[in-house]
């Protein structure tokens, strides 16, 4: 592990001084590095790609032997058993989101952040998946913690975001209410991605306190966000586009399989075989898409943020939008531990800090 905490400085005007590989948040550099990290994009595409075989197998067994049952014996029995198969299914698919998929998410931060900062790996004899948990599980010990200041971070950034009064601005034709829909998925299309953006942050400044990291990547983030919605806009074209063509080029192997459903299904092949283009396309947009918009938005982050002094203004001013920043600021090292303040509640939609 090659993050130094050499290039971390709590107390001055700059918090950090890591170097940087990358000169540009461009779309060919996400690429670069999507590419030098395709073994995560296809582990994470093989873990989905069986839950969704799993998914559609469970769809056949739940609701076909729902009908079976409530034709057969009750319709009580069949009410029973979807419920029981909602149920199960449910929870395995928590099981695995929680822990397995978000593991490997942060394993791949980390390598990114390495490759971003340092230009490769120097794990030795380490494979990829090896450093990259190595790293995780250097700097938080168990995932609950990471899991923990993940969605703490995450709050903090949507009550940021409501109280922003300038996105608006960002479209090409300004006036338009109607176009509000375009607006609010650009703030979610960029929202999405910055608890990652945090914490590669912190590795790379390479804290020892990564609640302290948080606090001053959020600040941060604050200070920079025209220039990470910015990216939010062609993160949002590029995946509409991006993934309707993937679902489209998913339609041909999904009704080839709806062709081989037996007779007495054939009836519902055709939506059938959309469901299993939906979920295709699905699969590789959480595997390939979003590992991409993460990289943009990281490059974009990280390039904003260098040799940037840190404003600490808004210390007070997330504070005043969020309880979670309060929580973040207290577990972290840098300032002694201050109680909640009633006052401090997250503001309504709207309120402006600009």
């Amino acid at each position: 592990m090659t993050f130094s905490s050499s290039h971390h400085h709590p107390e001055q005007p700059v918090r950090h001084s890591y170097p940087l590989s990358i000169d540009n948040a461009s779309i060919g550099t996400a690429l670069s590095l999507l590419l030098r990290t395709l073994p995560y994009a296809a582990a994470r595409f093989g873990v989905l790609l069986g839950l969704s075989v799993a998914t559609i197998v469970w769809i056949l067994v739940t609701f076909g032997g729902g009908s079976f049952l409530g034709s057969k014996i009750h319709p009580w029995a069949g009410y029973a058993w979807v419920i029981a198969g909602l149920g199960t299914y449910g929870y395995l698919w928590w099981l695995v989101v929680r822990y397995f998929l978000y593991l490997l998410k942060c394993g791949h931060v980390a390598v990114l952040t390495e490759l971003m900062v340092h230009g490769g790996l120097s794990s030795g004899s380490q494979s990829m998946f090896a450093y990259g948990k190595d790293v995780v599980t250097k700097k938080f010990g168990q995932v609950n913690a990471l899991f923990a200041l993940d969605l703490l971070v995450h709050g903090v950034v949507r009550a940021l975001n409501r109280t922003l009064s300038w996105v608006a601005n960002l479209l090409p034709i300004p006036g338009l209410g109607a176009l509000a829909s375009v607006v609010n998925a650009i703030v979610y299309a960029s929202t999405t991605y910055i608890d990652e953006t945090i914490f590669s942050y912190g590795l790379a400044r390479g804290d020892a306190d990564p609640w302290r990291s948080a606090k001053d990547g959020l600040i941060y983030y604050a200070q920079n966000t025209k220039e990470v919605l910015k990216t939010g806009v062609w993160i949002v074209v590029f995946d509409k586009v991006l993934t309707t063509v993937i679902w489209v080029v998913m339609l041909a192997p999904a009704f080839l399989l709806g062709l081989a459903l037996p007779d007495s299904l054939q009836g519902s092949g055709t939506a059938f075989s959309l469901l299993v283009a939906a979920l295709l396309a699905a699969n590789i947009r959480s595997a390939f898409l979003k590992p991409l918009f993460l990289i943009m938005v990281m490059a974009k982050f990280h390039t904003s943020v260098q040799g940037q002094a840190i404003d600490l203004e808004w210390d007070e001013r997330l504070s005043r939008v969020s309880k979670k920043f309060q929580t973040i600021r207290d577990r972290s090292t840098r300032t002694s531990p201050r109680p909640f303040r009633s006052e401090h509640a997250d503001p309504a939609p709207g309120t402006l800090l600009y």
